[in-house]
């Protein structure tokens, strides 16, 4: 019961390991004793947590140190104190035993918790007794861990916690700690060296930038509506319904008055409505993760599990999403496990030694970014990670999850000259490790059975990117649901740039790619990534005058909508945005007041709608019994026509004439004799174009139709027998 002078004056010095071998309420050879420490307390009264009084302590050091016998068994104790005419009541942490228990140290330890988030980080709960914030971070190998905050002044010395020796866990319990409460973690190094505060990696909240301390929370108290809407995502194959998806960056798709940006119940009000009126089935939102530097978009995170303090409070998200799910529209999120930025108070060295990334710069950093790469041979990394990809499907009811920057994760090399990489242990250039962690990752994903799909953005050849992910199978499956189809992104959008005349010279660039088109689950994308960094906007990449430019990009939407696919188009390009995006602004909102990028926006209105309506375009997707070439060879004319088909449904075809020359009458090859009706034509007035048509339908004889081609136009056909 009495320490050595050198163990209490670490103590009251900030410095001692384990305060919990000195603080609290201990069994004696004559009963309890208790030893607390309450700075600027001149007395001390113990009580149990009903409020009986148990004892009164000796005070034993100037610093607010009290020890002495107390009544009953060891248990938890608050203290009456006084001091300097002051009188407080304050409940002792150290007087508590764990949280956390033998088996989810055993599962920490395998790396194989899946409910990580409900242990580690800042949790409200009631603890033998009490009500308070339990506090768990991982810093294996941290000599001291404290939580500070501006409920101890910041004080690195006044709560160190537990450490769980066998898996690298810290925790503590801090009774009357409610939410709302800023925090970080003070934690000393290996080599005795206070690192920098440091965020809680598993925070639900955090402070608006420039700020950066982690916030606590209470327990979800949203309640949920969407049972339907879940409920029908996890009985379908994504791959056989419609899926067309309006890529948001939350704070410049609109402002509020003030320029600021939109709270989540602003965007809902103005948001939700305007994707359902334009037919879109789902919104995907760049990066809302906690991230401390606009202009990175979200993509460089500090805070995983926290969504932006930018837009209002955490629950607002959940209100956002299930208000979608009412309205039928799908919500995914960008998901950035690639890499993670370096600022002080994140995860980089986070326990003084290279704990979530790797020590080794040629495996740990990322030239392009300027960002450390997370260390996938971990299995507590993995663990975090995996972790993260379930908790946003879980808390907030998310959709999907679309995978950033896959390509540079599969490979050791990429962006790296020689000697600045370590080849593989079979001296190839493949990250086996952070296949293994994607991998498991979509497994654990697709493990739950409720719809949820993931996307990889992934810009090579990989093969099985969307392949499943089976045990047994082929170690280079992936198991996403779908794959960004960057190939047919930067062919066509190559091809479109081009003048008419030399367009007969590149038909491969559209041709090349129904080679490839059912490799894998593709989804389309005309992205964030197209419209920024002085490429200009989609409408300023179309070749021509200003009325080519618009009826290319027209021209452009069909040829998309009625390629095999899933369909994804960023926010503002839907009304031909004519700035190229920029985080710092608002949308050009004013430009739907002009009638031709009006008639844009009216075109991918209409295309969303008839994809939604018409299985043909959408029910084979993925599959090649749902395509079919009329015409892949006409170069001379630059014309292209294929047909778009389902088991027992109308086919469609497709036509698209990508020279500003109408072509009328052009003989087009259709599978079925009969009335063909004109379901939708890019030319048409009401999207500011010619006008020119073919009257409502054609009719097919012997095998094929005389279609009138209307100059730089795609249209559909679809067969009416």
């Amino acid at each position: 019961m009495k320490p050595p002078r050198g163990a209490i004056a670490a103590l009251l010095e900030g410095r001692h390991d384990d305060p919990f071998s000195l603080l609290g309420a201990f069994a004696g050879p004559t009963g309890t004793f208790a030893r607390a420490w309450i700075p600027g307390a001149e007395t001390a009264e113990a009580h149990d947590l009903a409020g009986r009084s148990l004892g009164v302590l000796a005070r034993v050091a100037d610093a607010g140190l009290f020890e002495g016998p107390v009544h009953g068994a060891p248990q938890p104790v608050k203290y009456r104190a006084q001091g300097f005419g002051a009188e407080w009541w304050v409940t002792d942490p150290y007087s508590f035993g764990p949280v956390l228990g033998p088996t989810d140290d055993y599962l920490i330890a395998e790396g194989s918790h899946r409910r990580l988030y409900d242990k580690m980080g800042a949790h409200l709960i009631e603890h033998e007794g009490a009500s308070g914030m339990h506090f768990a971070v991982w810093a294996p190998n941290a000599r001291r861990v404290s939580v500070v905050g501006d409920f101890n002044d910041w004080n690195e010395g006044r709560h160190v916690m537990r450490r769980r020796a066998d898996v690298g866990v810290w925790e503590i319990f801090l009774p009357d700690i409610g939410a709302g409460r800023s925090y970080k973690y003070a934690i000393v190094g290996p080599d005795g060296t206070l690192q920098p505060l440091k965020a809680d990696p598993y925070a639900f909240a955090a402070e608006l930038r420039p700020r950066t301390a982690s916030i606590t929370t209470a327990p979800p108290a949203h309640v949920w509506g969407d049972d339907a809407h879940r409920a029908t995502w996890a009985k379908v194959d994504a791959r056989r319904v419609p899926m067309s998806v309006y890529e948001v960056h939350a704070g410049s798709w609109d402002r509020d008055e003030s320029g600021w940006y939109l709270s989540w119940d602003a965007l809902a009000d103005r948001l939700i409505p305007y994707v359902v009126d334009m037919g879109f089935t789902h919104i995907e939102f760049m990066p809302i993760s906690e991230h401390p530097y606009d202009p990175s978009w979200g993509y460089q995170t500090t805070g995983l599990y926290a969504p932006s303090a930018r837009f209002g409070d955490a629950d607002g998200f959940a209100r956002f999403v299930d208000g979608a799910h009412r309205a039928g529209v799908g919500v995914l999120l960008d998901w950035v496990p690639a890499h993670f930025p370096v600022d002080p108070h994140g995860l980089t060295r986070f326990d003084g030694t290279a704990l979530y990334e790797h020590e080794d710069p040629r495996l740990g950093f990322h030239p392009d970014w300027n960002t450390a790469i997370y260390n996938f041979g971990r299995r507590e990394v993995r663990s975090f990670l995996i972790n993260n990809a379930l908790f946003w499907p879980e808390r907030y009811h998310v959709d999907g999850l679309r995978v950033d920057a896959v390509a540079s994760m599969l490979y050791r090399d990429y962006s790296r000259d020689a000697g600045e990489w370590i080849p593989n242990e079979d001296g190839g250039r493949e990250n086996w490790e952070a296949v293994h962690f994607l991998r498991d990752m979509n497994r654990a994903v697709y493990a739950k059975g409720d719809g949820v799909f993931t996307v990889a953005e992934e810009s090579t050849s990989w093969p099985g990117v969307s392949m499943p992910a089976f045990e047994e199978g082929p170690r280079q499956n992936l198991g996403f649901g779908f794959k960004w189809n960057m190939g047919w992104m930067h062919d066509t959008l190559q091809y479109f740039a081009r003048e008419p005349v030399h367009r007969r010279h590149h038909h491969d660039e559209i041709t090349f790619g129904l080679v490839y088109a059912f490799d894998e689950n593709f989804l389309l994308p005309l992205s964030h990534d197209e419209v920024v960094h002085g490429k200009g906007s989609l409408l300023a990449k179309m070749a021509g005058d200003d009325w080519q430019q618009f009826a290319n990009l027209r021209s452009l939407y069909a040829f998309m909508w009625g390629y095999p696919g899933k369909k994804l188009l960023f926010m503002g390009q839907e009304f031909a945005q004519r700035q190229e995006w920029s985080e710092e602004r608002a949308l050009d909102w004013h430009l739907r007041s002009s009638a031709a990028h009006e008639g844009v926006r009216k075109l991918v209105r209409d295309l969303n709608r008839l994809y939604r309506d018409t299985p043909a375009l959408h029910a084979r997707d993925c599959e090649s019994e749902g395509f079919e070439w009329l015409i892949g060879d006409d170069a001379t004319n630059s014309v292209f026509a294929w047909l778009r088909k389902a088991p027992g449904e109308k086919p469609v075809a497709v036509i698209a004439n990508l020279t500003p020359v109408a072509r009328a009458p052009y003989r087009v090859p259709l599978p079925h004799d009969g009335r063909w009706r004109e379901i939708i034509n890019s030319d048409a007035h009401d999207y500011w174009g010619s006008g020119l048509g073919n009257l409502g339908g054609v009719e097919a004889r012997q095998g094929a139709a005389w279609v009138t081609l209307p100059p730089l136009a795609t249209v559909m056909l679809q067969y009416d027998g």
